[in-house]
């Protein structure tokens, strides 16, 4: 591996993008098991701060739900502007080395306010996801994108299984174990970063200046405005992900409640579902693109996304819930192929700005989604014996991605064969 600034020989860089890469995707691994880590030992960590009191922990559980995606939609824009002017690598190093120190107060919090603080900035450092996909932007041709966005959207899928199933082993020594465990993961991370990662974007490709009025959610709306078709793309986007939170939001009320599972069948689906997205997205992405294009990846994952919620939500027992994992699991084509779409609009100057824009937008949808399904959960089951429908958020779920399938019909089209600016 080359030292930033160093030149590298052509016949080499081959194998540095491989490297820089494989550090990328580590990257994005390690903010999805920091997410899954926190799954099933924040609420009981809140709990014992908070006395024991459960219902005054669901409360504080929601809040700092809510307060992560908030964090997500304001700093995405800001983040990804920042790439767009000084580089990928220091916004990189500096989100890994600032997502360390989060995992550190979580581990140490004394109260319910400093645990609240650590979550603020754990949303703040999760949103260098941003940041990775421009950098895989970089290095990659546009029409390998797909593949290695497939590549990257399997972290999420990693992150599912190690995250939860790490945090519930090393919890049941100390619930501040999995977060010291996590914060030496980033640190280890950040000076493997420091020392070896190279710079992806060269200063002549470089944006001449941080627009501020644009560093925000509403204000980049106007770079959306001025690409044709890249907001519908980014709405596609929006759609999705506010679709896809039904699961964290409702599954395990709801299969406990539908199906009467135990944590311990709850714990083999969460497996389930993580290996049959990382197989979709690792090994399945990059061959379907290359056969059907990135649209025709969208309008089937799409497609496929809202018959495996339709699945999920009239499903009467739980083996026939269990036949919709693999069909949900095809829904990962969507974004690898939205991503191919998106990317070829914008040049490498925007490229950090365009996937900040994206965060923001899915940060949002993390707003949304809990509240949005949660509640209608809640009235399904207190309605049960007059609607006897308790699957009603999925089937809300299911609707939001066919809208998605439907417009994308009309604008996941090629992007222009002109150069982007």
């Amino acid at each position: 591996m080359t030292a930033p600034g160093i030149q590298i020989d052509p016949k080499a860089r081959t194998g540095v993008r491989r490297a820089a890469f494989g550090f990328i995707f580590a990257t994005a691994l390690i903010n999805a098991v920091s997410f899954g880590i926190s799954i099933p030992i924040l609420p009981n960590l809140i709990k014992q701060l908070n006395h024991g009191d459960t219902a005054s922990a669901a409360e504080w559980n929601v809040l700092f739900g809510t307060v992560w995606g908030l964090m997500q939609f304001v700093f995405g824009p800001i983040l990804g502007m920042l790439s767009d002017r000084y580089g990928r690598r220091p916004v990189m190093l500096l989100s890994i080395f600032g997502l360390f120190i989060d995992f550190l107060v979580l581990a140490f919090a004394p109260n319910l306010v400093w645990l609240l603080v650590g979550r603020v900035f754990n949303g703040v450092t999760a949103a260098s996801f941003s940041t990775a996909n421009a950098y895989v932007a970089d290095i990659t041709a546009p029409e390998n994108r797909a593949r290695y966005f497939g590549i990257m959207g399997s972290a999420f899928g990693f992150g599912f299984i190690i995250g939860p199933s790490l945090g519930g082993l090393l919890g049941e020594a100390s619930l501040r174990l999995p977060f010291m465990v996590a914060a030496g993961l980033c640190l280890i991370n950040g000076l493997y970063g420091l020392f070896v990662l190279p710079e992806s974007l060269t200063p002549e490709r470089r944006s001449a200046s941080v627009n501020w009025a644009r560093a925000n959610p509403l204000g980049s709306l106007a770079f959306l405005r001025e690409r044709a078709q890249l907001g519908a793309l980014v709405s596609v986007a929006f759609l999705f992900q506010l679709g896809f939170t039904v699961l964290p939001s409702v599954f395990v009320l709801y299969s406990g409640y539908r199906y009467g599972w135990t944590p311990g069948i709850l714990g083999l689906t969460f497996m389930a579902t993580g290996v049959s997205q990382i197989v979709v997205q690792m090994f399945l992405v990059g061959p379907v693109v290359k056969r059907i294009g990135e649209r025709g990846a969208v309008l089937l994952g799409t497609g496929m996304g809202t018959l495996g919620l339709i699945i999920y939500a009239l499903a009467p027992t739980g083996p026939l819930y269990l036949i919709g994992i693999p069909v949900w699991a095809m829904s990962g084509f969507t974004t690898p192929g939205l991503q191919g779409l998106m990317t070829r609009r914008v040049g490498p100057q925007h490229q950090g700005q365009l996937q900040g824009v994206s965060q923001s937008v899915q940060g949002f949808g993390s707003i949304l989604g809990p509240p949005l399904f949660g509640l209608t959960f809640a009235w399904a089951v207190r309605n049960n014996a007059a609607l006897h429908l308790p699957g009603l958020p999925i089937l809300i779920s299911a609707a939001l991605l066919a809208s998605a399938f439907v417009l994308s019909l009309r604008v996941a089209t090629p992007a222009p064969a002109t150069a982007p600016a």
